[in-house]
């Protein structure tokens, strides 16, 4: 098969994220309309922080296959960015900061024993498919960062809003993420536009994409079956 030109197959992606982003979910949609009780923005919050948690590792594990130092050098902001330096503090420690500012404790977060079955195995199954499958493959998972810009602006804006009772620290891993995604998205574009140089290794792409917006949406099931108005 002859593969796709690079703009063709860039807006093959970018419709995966279109038609399967978890900002379609339900969950979400409620969070932006300002629907949720406090009990589900925590639930959401507490259990999202394991993800959170596994993004530095299976970012780790993409390191180890990436071709070339160049693109090593590059990645490895990914891990720093969450888990923070010496004297600066990560995407983790943020996500804290949030935690706190939604009633939950550092002890309640790190406790993995709250994190729910499902939510667990959606994101071990991310961290494996990170560790066990080609670098190509698990760098297009990664590509779900072409659609958050979008989604965590208006989180921002729509939190201030509709949940007066976080308060605005909590909010600075969302703003932090801002700032850093634009130079994620371009080095994900140019390592998946430049590489995926089959139509086998392009539909590879899709498909790994495909699953990551799974991991997302699975993640946001778990989330509502326990913690929603009706459960």
């Amino acid at each position: 098969m002859t593969p796709l030109p690079a703009a063709e197959f860039e807006e093959e992606l970018r419709a995966i994220g279109e038609q399967r982003y978890h900002h379609l979910h339900p969950f979400n949609e409620r969070m932006h309309a300002g629907d949720l009780t406090e009990d589900e923005f925590r639930g959401w919050v507490r259990n999202r922080f394991y993800y959170q948690l596994n993004l530095p590792i299976k970012d780790a594990f993409v390191l180890t296959k990436l071709p070339g130092s160049e693109h090593r050098r590059r990645w490895i902001k990914r891990i720093t960015d969450h888990d923070g330096t010496d004297g600066a503090e990560g995407g983790i420690e943020r996500w804290v900061r949030l935690g706190e500012s939604v009633g939950l404790t550092r002890a309640d977060l790190h406790d993995d024993r709250a994190v729910l079955p499902g939510v667990r195995f959606a994101v071990d199954a991310y961290v494996a498919f990170c560790r066990d499958r080609p670098w190509l493959e698990a760098v297009a998972s990664a590509m779900t960062e072409l659609f958050a810009p979008d989604l965590l602006s208006r989180r921002i804006t729509d939190v201030r809003e509709h949940y007066p009772w976080i308060a605005p620290s909590g909010l600075e891993y969302f703003r932090t993420r801002l700032t850093q995604q634009p130079a994620d998205i371009e080095h994900l574009l140019e390592l998946v536009l430049t590489h995926a140089d089959t139509r086998e290794k392009q539909l590879a792409c899709a498909r790994a994409l495909e699953f990551k917006c799974d991991v997302l949406w699975t993640l946001l099931d778990s989330v509502q079956l326990a913690f929603g108005k009706d459960a």
